[in-house]
C-alpha cells in the first residue's frame, strides 16, 4: 500500500483502490492527508450525481437578493449616472464571490490537497466520464469566469466497493491498488491503535471472532469497521473478554443484516466465540 501512495505522488496519478467494504479504503485518503499535512476534500458519489454537485454551482439566493438590493439602490436615490448598466449588474451576479464550490473545484483551488472520490461505482456512466476529463489535465472552464487550472495537482484517492465495474478508460487513467482484509496482527493493531483503552485480550478475542465470521456465508461479511464497533460496544458494556451473552447482545455492532444475525444465531454464537476465543 505504501509503494501505490509513493508511486501516485510520484508520477501525479490517481490512485484507484477496489475492497470490500469496510477495509480502510477511506481511512487510505485520511492517512495520506495526515502524512502530506495536506486538507482531505472528499467527494461522495451517488447514484444521480452530476456535474454541478460536483463542480461548482451558482448561489441563486444570494444573486437574486444582490439584484433587488441594486435595484433598491437605484430607485432610493442612488441616482441614475451612478446606476449599474444591465452588463455590468450582470457581471456583478456571475462573480466569484457568488461561485459555490463544490468538491472537485476546492481540489484544484486548494494546495496542497487530497481529493478522495469515494464509492466512484455508485455514479453513472456519463459522470465517469466527466470525472476522466477532469483528472486528465486538472482543468475545468466556468463559462462565466474562464479557465480554472491547478497549480500543483490534488493527490487523488478514489474508492469503489464492485457494486458495478468501472469502465476501463477510467481505471487506466489511474494506478490500481486492491485493499483486503487485514491479517489477524495487522487487525489487532489496529483496534489497539484506534481504541487504546481496549485490552490486548479483549482486542484479540474480538479480532479472531470477526474473522471466523468472515469466512460464513454473510450478506455482509463485517469490515475492519465492524471489528472496532463492537469492540467499542464491549468496551462500553464494561468487558474484559469476549463471552457468549455480551457477544449476542452487541451482535448488531457486527452484523448489520437481520438475515446474518439470524444464521450465526442458528450456528450458536457460543460455539462461535468458544472458537474464537480457541483460535486468538
Amino acid at each position: 500500500m505504501a509503494y501505490s501512495c509513493y508511486l501516485s505522488l510520484a508520477l501525479q496519478r490517481p490512485l484507484f483502490c477496489e475492497g470490500e467494504a469496510g477495509v480502510g479504503k477511506t481511512s487510505l485518503a485520511h492517512a495520506l492527508a495526515d502524512a502530506l499535512g495536506a486538507p482531505l476534500i472528499r467527494l461522495q458519489c451517488y447514484e444521480g450525481i452530476d456535474a454541478s454537485q460536483a463542480l461548482y454551482d451558482w448561489d441563486f439566493p444570494r444573486q437574486l437578493m444582490h439584484l433587488r438590493a441594486a435595484e433598491a439602490a437605484g430607485r432610493t436615490g442612488a441616482g441614475q449616472a451612478s446606476a449599474p448598466t444591465p452588463d455590468a449588474l450582470e457581471n456583478e451576479l456571475y462573480s466569484r464571490r457568488f461561485l459555490v464550490s463544490r468538491p472537485l473545484l476546492s481540489a484544484l483551488e486548494t494546495t496542497p490537497a487530497v481529493l478522495l472520490v469515494d464509492e466512484v461505482d455508485r455514479a453513472d456512466d456519463e459522470f465517469e466520464a466527466f470525472l476522466l476529463e477532469i483528472l486528465s489535465d486538472f482543468t475545468v472552464t466556468i463559462p462565466e469566469l474562464g479557465t480554472v487550472r491547478a497549480e500543483v495537482p490534488p493527490a487523488v484517492i478514489l474508492t469503489s466497493n464492485r457494486t458495478r465495474d468501472v469502465h476501463d478508460a477510467l481505471k487506466r487513467r489511474c494506478l490500481y491498488h486492491w485493499l483486503d482484509h487485514p491479517s489477524f496482527e495487522r487487525e489487532v493493531e489496529i483496534v489497539r491503535t484506534r481504541l487504546p483503552q481496549v485490552s490486548a485480550e479483549l482486542a484479540e478475542q474480538v479480532t479472531a471472532a470477526v474473522q471466523r465470521l468472515r469466512k460464513q456465508p454473510l450478506l455482509k461479511p463485517p469490515g475492519v469497521a465492524e471489528t472496532l464497533d463492537w469492540a467499542e460496544a464491549l468496551l462500553a458494556l464494561g468487558a474484559e473478554r469476549l463471552e457468549p451473552e455480551l457477544a449476542t447482545l452487541t451482535l448488531g455492532s457486527v452484523l448489520k443484516y437481520h438475515e446474518d444475525q439470524q444464521r450465526v444465531d442458528r450456528n450458536n454464537v457460543s460455539v462461535l466465540v468458544s472458537q474464537a476465543l480457541a483460535g486468538g
